[in-house]
């Protein structure tokens, strides 16, 4: 996991997590499909919301950058490049992960969008140091307890999400960079709601809550303990990454049928939602549930799966 400050880490691996299915379903479907738009996680406290997410940080695959950019520019596709990379004719590449990037609840607008220094405004020259959403540019932002981020930083996410863009400003000087990223929230609802617009741009949402099985308990109990070994599952992870290497090499051929098309769009008139964002996400979602299970075609439970997912919020 890259945390906010760049550092990797990661705390309770992805496959040491007993039992929320539904949940590491939706963070596999996400990760499988960039397009997705993003998940919103809420629960009480203690049911590995967090957990989960930041486990999710060692299953993402490699990516091509070119190595010397601060936004880690793709090398192959001119149009999502920054305006420094595009007017260069050669550049240096490098593979790496994908970024996983956290944004913690007491940032600065600086850290977040960036800090534009401006030495001369007349001569207009400018230095940009670059912030948050420059890291996690072609990757995933994570924000935990995204309930309480202050406003000024929500209306942040919801301009960069909408435009692919982070422009900041300053004395008539402005600077902008590609910002496109997955946004994944995680939220106790006890703790106040979400603005609607925010909650608006999660394609998909998932409710967790502690676990009603007496044998999942215990198992968590022993992993806690380490109890036989329990807490060493990194094992267990391998299996999970390799699920998901597989879906988004499966993705693009996945076929949604016009039935099934037919059937998303009436579902999401059936349940009186705004605009056609859910019948973009279930279709979406559907196609990525199809291909992390290895199948060339959806089915009708990957689309009830995906609706669950779409509809709830």
């Amino acid at each position: 996991m890259i945390d906010s400050a760049g550092d990797k880490s990661v705390s309770t691996p992805f496959g040491a997590v007993v039992g929320q299915g539904r949940l590491k379903e939706a963070l596999l479907a996400v990760a499988t499909d960039d397009a997705l738009g993003g998940l919103l996680v809420t629960g009480e406290k203690g049911t590995a919301k967090s957990t989960l997410v930041r486990g999710l940080a060692e299953l993402l695959p490699e990516q091509r950058a070119i190595a010397d950019c601060p936004y880690g520019c793709p090398p192959d596709d001119r149009e999502r490049q920054c305006a420094a990379c595009r007017e260069r004719a050669t550049y240096p590449v490098e593979t790496r992960p994908v970024p996983f990037v956290s944004l913690p609840l007491g940032a600065t607008r600086d850290r977040v969008v960036g800090t534009l220094s401006v030495s001369d405004a007349l001569a207009g020259q400018s230095s940009f140091d670059p912030g948050l959403l420059a890291r996690a540019n072609r990757g995933l932002l994570y924000v935990d307890e995204v309930n309480l981020l202050e406003d000024h930083l929500v209306d942040v996410l919801l301009d960069a999400a909408d435009s692919g863009t982070n422009r900041v400003e300053r004395d008539g000087i402005s600077r902008a960079h590609p910002a496109e990223f997955t946004l994944i929230g995680t939220m106790n609802p006890e703790e106040g709601d979400l603005r609607p617009q925010l909650r608006d741009r999660f394609a998909l949402s998932v409710g967790v809550e502690g676990e009603r099985d007496l044998d999942d308990r215990i198992a968590i109990i022993d992993r806690e303990l380490g109890v036989d070994g329990s807490n060493d599952a990194r094992g267990g992870t391998e299996p999970h990454r390799e699920r998901l290497l597989s879906a988004r090499d499966l993705l693009d051929s996945v076929e949604l049928t016009d039935d099934h098309k037919r059937g998303i769009a009436t579902l999401c008139l059936d349940a009186g939602v705004d605009g056609h964002r859910a019948d973009i996400a279930i279709a979406r979602a559907s196609r990525a549930l199809a291909a992390l299970d290895g199948r060339p075609t959806v089915i009708d439970g990957d689309i009830r799966t995906a609706a669950s997912f779409a509809l709830g919020h």
